[in-house]
């Protein structure tokens, strides 16, 4: 290769790298496998090498992660955090361990652990207190997320009494369970939001929210695995571990220590098979010398220690034939296609589906023909997901696959929001997929959690034509004859189901409102609406402009539910679910006075705080007399301010010279 084209090629893919390194680290929505990056970046070192003229200081090969974000504060690491290098095959194994033995000699043992595929995070101890978590970030610093990181259960906020050091650092890896994946999935897809692809990027996801209450409702967890000090406690690693485990934190209990490389291999070939039995992800096997002194004379590059590799697996990956591509139609209209095969095996089960998202994917990204022999990927993704096309074998004859433009079950024309990606049916008062689905929705447990209702009864009695709206669920008690008559619905059965219609009229309103199932309104959303707005008719009336002033509501929320209540057929659903008794007024709680000492003053409260919720720290200021404002303005007498508070309110409260105080100032204005 002549020079100029070299140092074309490294512009080239370190454009492309750093991209994909932002995609990654930042938005946690990485568009290529693992393996496809690792071999570009292999491919840009080797050009760098072969050209060091064009070697640039910001190379993606000269850094350790991504960049960082700008919603938390940034700190610096007091032991950098390097990134590992990555292999994908036996023989660099074995060429690492004759590195090691030929710099330090035959005497030594390995440390096999399973490489987490989740969020790497460092958590700093002080006398045995959690006082600090930071991710990764580029490697040097990164961003505090402490208050998020107390919500998880398995991490340790106090320490009992141990012989542990005054200061340490531990670093793991948060990640989210498979099973709680799917669960959360499922109700963002409910929800109208576009669903993550893996439970890693759910989880980094979640670690950059701001609200730490949504955190805490998304269970995560998370592996521990190397304790960092300025004195050298343990001899070994495998000691360090065992320490750390009876010290109460949470140790990944499959590590092994092996004497040599053939330990290794072993215990990699066992965990190709076996990672597909756990309950959260793998990517790989990291590999380290175990005694510490050696480690310091093994030492490190630049960018990763000379004692430790990572062996990842290849994502499995089969050949299989798409036989065609069908829509399916949610409760909120999404159309989503999915690439019907034939059977094949893969990772232990037999795959017949694929997810093919949306119509990028199909004629874009992977432009599909009719009939097309298609490589199928399930690493990392829990629906297996159709990664590229062999061109080799497709015919000559064959057609492109084409989007539909009308809706699969109604016939409706879709629509595309500008900025999305997904195709909508906006027939949502026709279109049957969508009232069942919205129905269903509505009895489910998070909703209105109608016992004696499930969904094929749904189903049954939409088929039956009893219902064709929410409300007429409330009208059943008058077709109590009619439903006797029908196969499978015994007396008791329908007295159930009616009795536990009657009793969901019982339920608060922002169950109700989330029951509705307006896009984008989720369960959390519904709960910030009722407390900001009170009654139906107010959200009704409510502009965008006033939506947005409201906590947490963002300007794709606003004009959704503006939207959803522009629509005549909507507001007189709403009427008609009033004159059945339902709650469209929120419960307003007695307040106990505590005292009189904030009366005639104003709050506004605003981040995350260490030792209250929001909501405890609203009880506390309308307990004592004050009261809370839905928005910054000269009426306002203090802010209090916690952590990663939006900046917008911050400069706002600047600009009005209105007092900030943080939640212990606060109790000090009560006494």
């Amino acid at each position: 290769m002549q020079p100029n084209q070299a140092k074309q090629k490294i512009e080239e893919l370190t454009t492309e790298l750093k991209q994909h390194t932002y995609n990654y680290y930042v938005l946690a929505m990485p568009t290529i496998s693992d393996y496809e990056f690792d071999q570009k970046l292999e491919e840009l070192s080797k050009l760098e090498k072969e050209f060091p003229e064009f070697l640039d200081a910001d190379s993606p090969t000269q850094k350790v992660g991504g960049d960082i974000t700008k919603e938390f504060v940034t700190v610096k690491h007091r032991w950098p955090m390097l990134s590992l290098g990555n292999t994908y095959n036996e023989q660099e194994l074995i060429d690492f361990d004759q590195r090691i033995r030929k710099a330090i000699g035959d005497n030594f043992e390995y440390v096999c652990e399973l490489k987490f595929d989740g969020l790497s995070m460092s958590l700093t101890y002080e006398d045995g207190k959690l006082a600090r978590a930071v991710t990764r970030g580029d490697g040097t610093q990164g961003d505090e997320v402490t208050t998020n990181v107390r919500t998880i259960h398995t991490i340790p906020k106090k320490l009992a009494k141990g012989d542990y050091p005054p200061l340490f650092e531990i670093r793991g890896e948060v990640f989210m369970h498979l099973k709680a994946f799917e669960r959360l999935n499922k109700e963002r897809v409910d929800a109208g939001e576009v669903p993550y692809a893996n439970p890693r990027n759910f989880a980094s996801g979640t670690m950059k929210l701001q609200d730490s209450a949504e955190v805490a409702r998304r269970p995560l967890d998370c592996f521990l695995y190397g304790l960092y000090t300025e004195k050298t406690l343990f001899k070994t690693h495998w000691e360090s571990l065992e320490a750390v485990k009876s010290w109460g934190f949470h140790v990944d209990n499959h590590s092994r220590l092996v004497s040599d490389i053939n330990g290794v291999l072993e215990f990699i070939n066992h965990w190709d098979t076996e990672r597909h039995n756990l309950s959260y992800d793998i990517d790989g096997i990291v590999i380290k010398v175990n005694n510490y002194s050696q480690q310091q004379e093994l030492g490190f590059t630049a960018k990763s220690p000379r004692w430790a590799i990572s062996y990842k697996f290849k994502a499995e990956r089969v050949e299989t034939e798409l036989l065609a591509v069908t829509y399916q139609v949610g409760r909120t209209g999404a159309v989503v296609p999915v690439a019907n095969l034939k059977p094949v095996l893969l990772a232990g089960t037999t795959v017949k589906r694929a997810t093919l998202h949306n119509a990028d994917e199909i004629m874009v990204r992977l432009q599909l023909h009719e009939h097309d022999t298609v490589f199928v990927e399930k690493g990392g993704e829990i629906i297996p997901k159709i990664i590229s096309v062999n061109l080799d074998k497709r015919k000559p004859d064959a057609e492109p696959i084409k989007y539909i433009t009308h809706c699969p079950a109604c016939h409706t024309e879709l629509l595309r929001q500008e900025g999305e990606a997904a195709f909508y049916c906006p027939n949502d008062e026709g279109c049957p997929p969508q009232i069942v689905g919205k129905m269903q929705h509505y009895i489910g447990r998070k909703a209105m959690n109608i016992d004696g209702l499930g969904d094929e009864t749904i189903n049954t009695l939409y088929n039956r034509n009893f219902i064709r709206h929410i409300s007429d669920l409330y009208l059943l008690r008058a077709h109590t004859a009619e439903l006797k008559q029908m196969d499978r619905f015994g007396e008791q059965s329908i007295n159930n189901m009616l009795d536990g219609i009657d009793k969901s009229k019982e339920q608060p309103f922002e169950k109700v409102l989330f029951g509705l199932g307006i896009r984008y309104v989720g369960e959390t959303v519904a709960k910030k609406l009722v407390a900001h707005f009170k009654t139906i008719d107010k959200l009704m009336a409510a502009s965008v402009e006033e939506l947005t002033a409201a906590e947490e509501i963002g300007g794709r929320i606003a004009q959704s539910i503006v939207d959803y209540f522009a629509d005549e057929s909507h507001r007189e659903e709403i009427e008609k679910l009033k004159a059945a008794g339902l709650q469209f007024v929120a419960v307003e709680r007695e307040v106990n006075l505590a005292s009189d000492k904030l009366a005639g003053q104003n709050f506004i409260i605003s981040g995350t705080f260490e030792k209250f919720s929001r909501d405890e720290l609203k009880d506390i200021i309308e307990q004592n007399g004050g009261k809370i404002l839905s928005s910054i303005s000269a009426k306002l007498n203090y802010l209090v301010a916690g952590d990663n508070m939006g900046p917008a309110k911050l400069e706002k409260a600047t600009k009005l010279n209105i007092p900030i105080i943080s939640d212990e100032e606060l109790l000090k204005l009560i006494g």
